[in-house]
């Protein structure tokens, strides 16, 4: 396991529980304390994608927008251009759901600066339904030339996440969740943009994770070490670029891989894996997703167990991917 993990990883009820969305605040006052040119703007949701703690700290350089995702989008451009460094908070459903043709024209095309912050992404968001559980964004932000697509694993990832996005100088996505989610990893754990973590060691099949469900992906792990299945588990935080070298080399030696998120399969991550796999090093491949449907409404719990994107889920689907590799 990897040492910079938490103690205890397995004992839920001993571990802390917090939204990503809270790491982005915390990372919003950290990046803004090392750089007057940070500015954040938000489509009045500042409390709910945490960017209301930076506006209380520096008024000053915060602008509400309104309900106007389109018009932020621009207006961000339009400061990056002019060297500020924007950060443009909603709900994922909206930004970059809504606004998408305006990040793409704006931003993306110029190869401008401005971090864009996708809240309340996944089913997790839970009795807000389908209209409000973004599960298209990765593959919308993913297909966009010159952007960056990070979705952190927890709140001390998001944290560090944020803070790296402010100085890498391109334009980039962070995909938020809003329900709370295991933290268990530490400030100690290293983190740059693009170099995936070995978080266990594995020689038998390769787990891939991104977001909150790499905890599943390690609850998976733990469970298939008591059956005699070593599994290695990579937290593949940046899916673009994607940290070719490290999936590669873990997959070399397992021979085998399952993806998992809590996005459509569909343009995802597990899509961004198999692309580069199959030019690669095809393996045999089970993608656990979102399978081509909107998400209900329900608490965070039943609807990751009701679509499959919980640790029993993700052990089915090894044993399937190494009956695969034996046939």
């Amino acid at each position: 396991m990897n040492k910079f993990l938490v103690k205890n990883i397995f004992d839920k009820s001993k571990l802390e529980m917090a939204p990503t969305r809270d790491g982005y605040g915390k990372g919003l006052l950290k990046a803004g304390e090392k750089d007057q040119r940070v500015v954040v703007l938000c489509a009045d949701l500042a409390e709910s994608t945490r960017s209301h703690w930076f506006k209380e700290k520096y008024p000053e350089r915060f602008i509400e927008v309104g309900v106007a995702e389109q018009n932020m989008a621009t207006i961000a451009a339009g400061m990056a251009n002019y060297g500020k460094i924007p950060f443009i908070s909603s709900y994922a459903a909206f930004s970059p759901g809504r606004n998408n043709e305006q990040i793409r024209t704006t931003i993306s095309l110029n190869n401008l600066p401005v971090k864009v912050a996708g809240a309340h992404a996944g089913v997790s968001v839970g009795p807000d339904g389908a209209t409000h559980q973004a599960l298209e964004d990765i593959a919308l932000m993913r297909v966009q030339p010159n952007m960056v697509v990070i979705s952190p694993c927890d709140t001390i990832e998001a944290k560090k996440a944020t803070v790296a996005a402010a100085f890498n100088g391109k334009p980039t996505y962070i995909r938020l969740g809003r329900e709370k989610s295991p933290v268990f990893t530490t400030e100690a754990m290293p983190f740059e943009i693009g170099k995936a973590q070995i978080l266990r060691q594995g020689k038998d099949v390769t787990i891939i994770a991104c977001g909150p469900l790499v905890y599943e992906a390690l609850l998976a792990a733990e469970k298939l070490e008591k059956e005699g299945i070593s599994a290695e588990v990579i937290n593949n935080h940046t899916i673009k670029p994607m940290d070719k070298k490290t999936i590669l080399a873990s997959v070399k030696k397992t021979g085998a891989v399952v993806t998992i998120e809590e996005h459509q399969i569909m343009g995802g991550m597990g899509s961004a894996c198999a692309e580069m796999l199959v030019q690669n090093f095809p393996v045999p491949i089970e993608m656990i997703g979102m399978k081509d449907q909107f998400g209900q409404s329900g608490t965070p719990d039943e609807l990751l167990n009701f679509f499959g994107l919980t640790s029993p889920f993700i052990v089915k689907a090894v044993k399937k991917a190494l009956r695969r590799c034996s046939g």
